[in-house]
């Protein structure tokens, strides 16, 4: 047997063997013993005792269309059932050398053969060639499952149909859902039946508590589990699922100790530009506009040079916040809420006190002249332009706690009266059912939580989603950009219900690889009077050209540089005039679960 197999007694299995074809040598065909040879040339040192092909050799048979070698591996993809032959990412394939590579093995090969391209270059060639191809998103839909965090966990199985709600959802609990859900409670670890985009919000939810989450297809063998306690193994391999006990249960499920706390600053009521604020402002309106403004200066200073401007806005303080919840009713409410029967023993009843607090906290009327000098900080820098009414809190971007998705954001306030509301909305969040359980959970202080609030000129976006400066995949691959990317405004690329269009760019090959293709019908356009509304679309379309995913990937390297804190997740958009636009960055924050 020439093969050896990656992964072997595992769904992922992948018999396979290397080949090469010597053009030098009327383009014959060499299958590999690849148990002996681990790499191409070795087998071409052995062949023709050289010494060394040195790397400007090797790398001419990668990238010359006048190579001698055609380098590759054929492989038995089990969920296609078929062979598929296919090359290094980087290879710069031309019709000609492709076009010999399906005919040589097409005559010497006992079977019939596939092409799969491994990047969206090599895609095109193929597709021009009219071969049968087996792209990456083939593969991966054809799988049934996809580890989008690793890790391992014990609990009891609740398997929810869909529409079910989550609120009964406890932290001991291993949720299947088989609709993917806009928001969830802390659980033990998450399976979907759906997929979802990696970076939606239930998925980074569990990045963030560091619980293991997968996609898997196929579940009727566990559904006889429900209500029992069970052993999750999500791999990159595999899932299992398999019985257990409550004994098992590890004390990673249980809520934190409290972190160390950053002090706010809520003597300085002034409001910020945005061009004037930098990442010492977090004490005073938090990361996530701090770090706008930190990327903003750079603009200034002829940075970001390729990306059009952060789109101008001004923060109102965690000080307003601070003065607003101060209010003898603000606190009379809070108190009231957390005096509810059987607030600190249910997750329901929180939910619904906290729905009752917010609802009241909106109601309540503001400080003397807080409305006044938003409104005019409003008409004077932004022109009274529909705005993004964001929040920027205390409680994100923490060691060990993203917080990301916790909060309110309030798209397209273009009515004078709305921006207040607004505000009062942002500010409520901060007793979002969600992000309240998100903290006990952590262990963070709920009366240490303040709120800023970025007001942002609204982007009409052609396209827009989220990008990680690394591959969520297999996080250790820092020299991968992964991009998410739907048409319109990139509300749904968060909310994960339609899946959105994912991309891979590996800077080593400067290759693209498609992981999938948005799905969504709709776009979501900026409304003339305010809000968002819905245009069709046609799905199953490239969002992204080739081009665009290179310039994103390079603003990625160029945020990551300018902030400083490692991998970033960045959301981004582009405008009108086809410029890309950085709507928000963040550190990428991924707790540790059980190995």
């Amino acid at each position: 047997m020439l093969a050896r197999v990656h992964d072997a007694g595992t769904p992922l299995a992948l018999p396979h063997l290397i080949f090469a074809i010597d053009r030098g040598q009327a383009d014959k065909v060499y299958f590999i013993h690849s148990r002996r040879f681990q790499f191409h040339e070795q087998f071409l040192k052995a062949r023709d005792h050289v010494s060394d092909f040195g790397p400007g050799g090797l790398n001419e048979n990668y990238r010359s269309p006048q190579r001698r070698y055609l380098f590759g591996t054929l492989a038995w993809r089990a969920q296609a059932k078929a062979w598929a032959y296919e090359f290094w990412e980087g290879d710069q394939l031309t019709p000609e050398l492709l076009a010999l590579a399906q005919q040589r093995l097409s005559q010497q090969f006992f079977a019939p053969v596939l092409f799969k391209p491994n990047s969206a270059a090599q895609e095109a060639v193929g597709q021009g060639l009219k071969l049968s191809l087996l792209t990456q998103a083939n593969v991966i839909a054809q799988q049934g499952f996809l580890p989008l965090n690793p890790g391992r966990a014990v609990g009891r199985l609740r398997v929810l149909s869909p529409g079910q709600s989550v609120d009964g959802l406890e932290p001991d609990d291993i949720a299947l859902l088989q609709e993917v859900p806009l928001s969830l409670p802390p659980v033990a670890g998450v399976i979907t039946t759906r997929p979802s985009t990696t970076l939606s919000h239930v998925n980074l939810l569990a990045k963030g508590w560091g619980i293991p989450n997968a996609y898997v297809r196929e579940v009727k063998d566990w559904l006889a589990l429900d209500g029992q306690w069970v052993d999750l193994q999500v791999q990159r391999t595999g899932v299992s699922v398999v019985p257990s006990r409550a004994e098992a249960r590890s004390a990673v499920h249980r809520p934190g100790t409290p972190k160390a706390w950053p002090q706010p600053d809520l003597k300085r009521a002034a409001l910020l530009p945005l061009g004037q604020m930098r990442a010492a402002d977090r004490q005073r309106c938090g990361s996530k506009a701090a770090n706008l403004g930190e990327l903003t200066h750079a603009q200034q200073r002829g940075g970001l040079k390729d990306v059009a401007p952060v789109p101008d806005g001004f923060c109102i303080p965690f000080a307003d916040f601070a003065a607003f919840m101060a209010q003898p009713q603000a606190q009379q409410a809070v108190q009231a809420a957390q005096a509810t029967p059987g607030f600190a023993q249910s997750r329901q009843v929180r939910t619904q006190a906290l729905a009752q607090l917010r609802e009241a906290l909106v109601a309540m009327p503001l400080p003397e002249g807080q409305a006044a000098r938003w409104q005019a900080a409003w008409q004077r820098q932004l022109a009274g332009d529909g705005v993004f009414v964001r929040s920027s809190s205390n409680s994100e971007d923490l060691p060990g706690f993203s917080g990301a998705g916790l909060y309110t954001t309030v798209p397209n306030v273009k009515q004078a009266d709305a921006l207040a509301q607004a505000v009062k909305t942002v500010w409520a969040s901060v007793f979002n059912a969600e992000a309240w359980e998100a903290r006990r959970w952590h262990g963070v202080p709920h009366d240490k939580v303040v709120m800023g609030v970025l007001v942002q000129r609204a982007i009409d976006a052609r396209a827009s989603g989220v990008m990680l400066t690394l591959n969520p995949f297999d996080t250790a691959q820092s020299a991968v950009t992964y991009v998410s990317a739907k048409r319109g405004l990139g509300i749904r690329v968060v909310e994960g219900r339609r899946l959105a269009e994912q991309v891979l760019y590996a800077r080593r090959s400067n290759a693209i690889q498609v992981l999938s293709r948005s799905d969504d019908p709709t776009a979501l356009l900026l409304d003339a009077q305010g809000g968002v509304r819905e245009q069709a679309v046609e799905p199953g379309r490239a969002v992204l050209s080739d081009e665009v995913v290179r310039q994103l990937a390079h603003m990625g390297e160029q945020v990551r540089s300018l902030l400083g804190h490692g991998p970033q997740d960045i959301e981004w958009a582009i405008d009108p005039q086809g410029r890309l636009v950085i709507l928000q960055a963040r550190p990428f924050v991924q707790a540790r679960g059980l190995p």
